[in-house]
This record gives structure tokens, C-alpha cells and sequence, in this order.
């Protein structure tokens, strides 16, 4: 059992080590001291135990009931006995005697060892479930630790954080020792605090930006609406109260020195930064950036915006599987129908409109028998069928199933 004077180094020794507070030091020290003190005189027994924060001494004392006759001697004392601790003592009086350290035996020293360090992990994992559970949504750096199949295991210093595979940016490569920062998206208090964290979150994006763009950080410059595919490309809408700030020029940074900075984070993911606008035709020519728009027709009641775009400017409006206009779509909230000039043209025709109607085909496979001089359903219905085929593309089984509803729709 240790001797006051080793109590009081460990008391030290454990404050500067766990980075715990004194007062958490010493309330487990004393809970595990109760402990050992009851196992050495029984559950009933009446123990106390003092911490004097002068002295940084710590006493234990044995409370027992003066009586005449003695039936516990864990609870009571006699009277002839008590008179010897204290003259004015009487019956019915409860006596505390001091208790010395070693008097509580090897036993009792390995429970207050088990109760103490058995405090000392449970306040050390609230502490860093408290300090974390305050960093919800903000970011933070860790050195990959390990793996757990394709989970990556972070050391953030006192904690562990999770990366789980879900939240990782696709085709990004970790190895042991790697420096990364992640976002903090949920704490969780179990046996041990879990810190779940993402790469892949679009408020990574946001949180990136603002660290490295001061009228972000001062309020200057908000940033409103984010669309992100992790890995592949981010579009973000920015604006500013201020008329002599430019919110996407503060974001991008001299000769783009503020968004290379998040862009070496992301490791070559694409970030479009784009003006916002409360009117949602002007707000979506800027979230199709980098393509052009002719002509934006508002549906406020279906909340569609149909867009038309110059033919060669088609492909690069839609992206790359749809990626881009996908993208403004989420960022302005609004369904998008992207059109070229040249199919906008076309559906003005009532016969256009019509094959479309009925045959269900896509504006491109109607286009293909538009260019070849097949502009209504009569004339489709006379085309043969190879010709069909060749003309839309289409295998010769489509373009049956196609010849099949164009007569359904004419004997209707």
C-alpha cells in the first residue's frame, strides 16, 4: 500500500501525464480508497475520506456507533473503548478513528489499483468525448494509424477517430504515417468515444474554404449552396453583402493561391466557384460554368428550369455522365432540362413535339429522323423498318417496338 507521500507524486504524476485535472485525480483516488476500505471492513462500514487541499494530505476514518454491547465490530464500538478515543463520548454517538494506509492490506491495495484505474479511464474518455463532441462539423488532423479492412484508423493525438470507407474521397490512397485532415461528422459515447469523421462530406469543402479565405472567416464573403461528387468535381455558390468585394475572386485567391491550397487537399478533385443569385435563371447560367447559356425559361410552379445552350456548347453543359448539369441542379435546387438551340427549334414544332409524345423517344433519337426528313408520325409509320434501324441507331427489335406504338398512336 502506498504511503501518503507516494499518493500525493501519483496525485502529480497523473494530472501532467493524462492531462486530467487535479480535482478528477483525487475524486477517483478517493473512490477507489472507499472501496479498498469497505473490503477490508465490510460493505456496512461507515468510511470517510478526506483530501486536504493545503497539505495535499489524504485520511481515512472508520465510523462507528458507541453501544454498550458490540454485535459488529465494523459498525460499533464499545463505550469503554470509545472513552479511551474521546472522554465525552457517549451512547449513541458515532466515533471516527483514523486509518492508517497499510492497515487496509494487500487485498484492498489491489482494488484501490482497480477502482482508481478504472475512474481514471472512465473521466479520460469523457473528457475526450466532451472535447469532441464541441468539434462537430469542424476539421481536424490525424496520422493514419491502421487499418481496419478499408476503414482507416486516424490518431488525433488523445483519440482515435474512424474513417470509414463510405466517407473516404474515392481512389484516394492512404498509407501508415500519412498526415490528413478529415471532418468531424459524428461523436459517439460508448465503452470508448467513437469519432467518425469524412473526407467525402460537402461541408469538408466548405470548412477547407474557410480556412484559407479571411472574408469567409470575417463574414465578407458566404458561402450559400455546395453540390459536391467526392473525387471527381465540387461546385460551390458564393456571394457577398459588400458591392466592393468580389466573393468568387476572395475564394480563388491571386493567380488562384487560395483554391490551390484546398485543391492539394482534395488531391485533384475539380471546384467550380460561382456567383449566387437569388433569381434562379440567372443563378443557373452561373452553376453551369463552364458552359454558355442562350436561354433560361423558369417553370416556378414544378421548380424546372428548361436551359437552352448553342450546340457546340451542349456536351460540355451536361458533363461528363451528366455530372455537371447533375451538379448545378443541386446547387440551385432546381430540377434542369438542358437543351441545344438547335432541339429547342424542333420541339416548337407540333409534330416534333408529338413524336416525341408518343413514341417516347429522346430528343437525340428523334433528331436523328428529324435531320432525314421524317417529321411526323404518317411518314414514320411508312419508313421501313431497316431504315429505322439505321437512321436512330436503334437494333432492328426497337425499332419494331417502335413502329408498333407510332401505328397505336395513329389508329387511336
Amino acid at each position: 500500500m502506498q504511503t501518503q507521500k507516494e499518493l500525493k507524486k501519483i496525485i502529480e504524476a497523473l494530472t501532467k501525464e493524462k492531462g486530467l485535472s487535479k480535482e478528477i485525480v483525487v475524486e477517483a483516488l478517493v473512490d477507489g480508497l472507499k472501496t479498498a476500505a469497505k473490503k477490508k471492513f465490510g460493505n456496512n462500514a461507515k468510511v470517510e475520506v478526506k483530501f486536504d487541499e493545503e497539505s495535499g494530505d489524504i485520511e481515512i476514518f472508520l465510523f462507528r456507533e458507541v453501544v454498550d454491547k458490540v454485535m459488529d465490530p465494523n459498525r460499533e464500538i464499545s463505550f469503554i473503548e470509545a472513552r479511551e478515543l474521546s472522554p465525552s463520548v457517549s451512547i449513541g454517538d458515532m466515533i471516527g478513528e483514523k486509518i492508517n494506509l497499510q492497515d487496509l492490506g494487500r487485498i484492498a491495495a489491489q482494488i484501490l489499483k482497480q477502482v482508481f484505474s478504472q475512474k481514471l479511464r472512465s473521466a479520460e474518455k469523457q473528457i475526450i468525448y466532451d472535447e469532441f463532441k464541441h468539434k462537430l462539423g469542424e476539421i481536424v488532423t490525424g496520422y493514419v494509424h491502421r487499418f481496419s479492412k478499408r476503414d482507416v484508423i486516424l490518431n488525433l493525438g488523445r483519440a482515435e477517430a474512424l474513417l470509414p470507407e463510405e466517407e473516404q474521397i474515392p481512389n484516394e490512397r492512404y498509407h501508415r504515417g500519412d498526415r490528413i485532415k478529415a471532418l468531424v461528422v459524428e461523436v459517439y459515447r460508448h465503452k470508448e468515444p467513437q469519432i467518425l469523421v469524412s473526407r467525402s462530406h460537402p461541408a469538408f469543402i466548405k470548412k477547407l474554404f474557410e480556412k484559407e479565405v479571411p472574408e469567409i472567416q470575417e463574414g465578407l464573403v458566404k458561402i450559400l449552396s455546395i453540390a459536391r461528387e467526392p473525387g471527381s468535381r465540387t461546385k460551390i455558390a458564393v456571394t457577398s453583402a459588400n458591392p466592393n468585394i468580389d466573393p468568387v475572386g476572395s475564394c480563388v485567391g491571386v493567380r488562384g493561391s487560395r483554391i490551390s491550397a484546398v485543391l492539394q487537399e482534395i488531391k485533384g478533385e475539380k471546384i467550380d466557384v460561382v456567383l449566387y443569385d437569388r433569381d434562379p435563371a440567372k443563378f443557373v447560367y452561373n452553376a453551369l460554368s463552364p458552359a454558355e447559356c442562350s436561354k433560361v425559361i423558369v417553370d416556378e410552379v414544378n421548380k424546372t428550369l428548361e436551359v437552352i445552350v448553342p450546340d457546340d456548347q451542349l456536351s460540355l453543359a451536361i458533363g461528363r455522365k451528366g455530372e455537371n448539369v447533375r451538379l448545378a441542379s443541386k446547387l440551385v435546387g432546381w430540377r434542369i432540362d438542358i437543351l441545344s438551340e438547335t432541339q429547342y427549334i424542333r420541339r416548337q414544332e407540333p409534330e416534333f413535339s408529338k413524336l416525341l409524345q408518343v413514341t417516347g423517344l429522346s430528343d437525340e433519337v428523334a433528331g436523328f429522323l428529324y435531320d432525314a426528313g421524317i417529321k411526323d408520325l404518317k411518314t414514320l409509320s411508312e419508313t421501313p423498318l431497316d431504315k429505322i434501324a439505321f437512321l436512330t441507331k436503334l437494333s432492328e427489335d426497337e425499332a419494331k417496338v417502335l413502329l408498333e406504338r407510332v401505328q397505336n398512336a395513329l389508329n387511336a
